[in-house]
């Protein structure tokens, strides 16, 4: 790559890399408005929050060029994150009564769904399954499960519902389908049961197994965990 060209790569990188802190900001801010000015509830602007990052995320291997760009944007926001739980900021996020660490798994989340993309020769569902598992079903699950509480079980410290657990593994379901039906090569429909019925048990139990807001990191790693014994077990 010749000098004129690199320096428009990076140029192009870093305007990349600005318009999605900017888009992220932009997403704080507006939960930030409807907490304090709108008085929504800590718990539905965190989930608005929760959804828009998985969303916008979503961009990464078409505007990010590799691992690194991913890890420094990330890290930036992890900071920020942590920062906000010291001082008391963000309340759009944090101010919820129980105690968790989600907002700062999610970047870790992000980041290691890059990896396991780059590792597997950029497959794309690598990347975009784990984190619309997280954007779409966790949520679902927790709405569903705060509405309709059927069937409440106990799993260490943490109460969770059948509902809510059911839920989160039909939506995983859907969402894989989406995503092998968006990429375009969907598998036959004896695979795609297997892997789907595979990502969405472990995904489930990953989500149930885990408080504190971990489980922004155990479900993607869950899913990888699927589509690698998929890819070595059942193909």
């Amino acid at each position: 790559m010749n000098g004129s060209l690199w320096r428009r790569h990076m140029g192009s990188s870093m305007w990349n890399m600005l318009a999605m802190s900017g888009a992220y900001l932009g997403l704080f801010t507006m939960a930030e408005v409807l907490y304090h000015v709108f008085k929504v509830n800590a718990e539905s602007t965190r989930k608005l929050v929760h959804i828009g990052t998985g969303l916008l995320a979503l961009l990464f291997p078409i505007i990010m060029n590799n691992h690194w760009q991913v890890l420094l944007l990330c890290s930036i926001f992890a900071l920020l994150l942590l920062l906000s739980l010291r001082t008391g900021l963000l309340q759009s996020i944090n101010g919820i009564r129980r105690k968790s660490y989600g907002s700062l798994g999610y970047p870790i989340a992000v980041y290691g769904s890059f990896l396991a993309y780059e590792y597997h020769d950029r497959q794309y569902v690598y990347y975009y399954l784990p984190v619309l598992v997280l954007a779409i079903c966790d949520p679902l699950a927790a709405y569903i499960g705060r509405k309709y509480r059927f069937g409440l079980y106990r799993v260490g410290t943490g109460i969770k519902t059948i509902s809510g657990s059911a839920a989160f593994f039909f939506a995983a379901i859907l969402v894989t389908a989406g995503v092998y039906r968006y990429l375009g090569n969907f598998p036959t429909i004896g695979y795609f049961i297997s892997v789907a019925a595979l990502v969405a048990t472990l995904a489930t139990l990953a989500e149930s197994w885990s408080s504190r807001g971990l489980d922004n990191v155990t479900i993607p790693a869950a899913v990888w965990v699927g589509l690698a014994l998929a890819e070595h077990v059942l193909a």
